[in-house]
């Protein structure tokens, strides 16, 4: 049985965008089996998370004693385990991970930066405007040769649903608070299809569960 560990609870602004989502996402896709280990900020710390994630985060996973952090590297994982995340020749797999690598290492840290931004203070907001203009800008230069490359398809590869298009969905997805996607009809309406699958929404469903279960009681 596949163990995944998961947030107890986040604040307001990141659920919905915590990363064991992919991996459950994923897991559903591959009607793989598992169970989630809720965990608390003070367990992060613990020596004994530590040696699952060294860096404290999720997700992290126990694969009948194979453990993996790293959300790209397990969905990769269990898409070596499932031909509903990966197809079986290796070319077609190969292209499958491209795009995997391609959506967090070209797509994603641009959006991260500004995130990072968009988080902090009134002032300081203000101090880093020209920052956040030129990140904007690099954004949407991302999310136009996205856009470009995908056209009239509905899938980023194969013509089908693979992990590819899982992990793209999710990055575009931390824009929710901005216009960046929505103003890009082709990645709208691409974000939206894949939303609308029934294992994504089973899995995002659990993840809100979770956090709704734990919330702390308000003062």
């Amino acid at each position: 049985m596949i163990r995944l560990s998961a947030f107890r609870w986040v604040p307001p602004f990141a659920q919905g965008l915590v990363r064991d989502l992919r991996v459950r996402w994923a897991l559903e896709e591959a009607a793989l089996p598992y169970e989630v280990m809720l965990i608390g900020f003070e367990d992060q710390k613990s020596d004994s998370y530590r040696k699952m994630q060294p860096f404290g985060q999720v997700p992290a996973i126990d694969d009948d004693g194979l453990v993996l952090f790293e959300s790209c590297a397990i969905v990769m994982h269990l898409g070596e385990r499932s031909q509903a995340l990966m197809p079986g020749d290796e070319p077609a797999r190969a292209r499958v991970r491209t795009w995997m690598l391609a959506a967090l290492n070209t797509i994603e840290p641009p959006i991260m930066m500004l995130n990072y931004i968009d988080m902090q203070p009134d002032g300081a907001r203000a101090g880093a405007r020209e920052v956040r203009d030129s990140i904007v800008a690099w954004i949407g230069m991302r999310l136009d040769n996205l856009a470009a490359f995908l056209g009239d398809r509905e899938h980023l590869v194969e013509g089908r649903f693979t992990a590819a298009d899982l992990l793209m969905t999710t990055v575009l997805r931390i824009l929710r608070t901005t216009d960046l996607v929505s103003q890009r009809p082709t990645l709208e309406a691409y974000k939206q299809r894949h939303e609308a699958r029934t294992a994504f929404q089973k899995a995002l469903g659990d993840q809100l569960a979770a956090f709704a279960k734990h919330a702390p009681p308000k003062q």
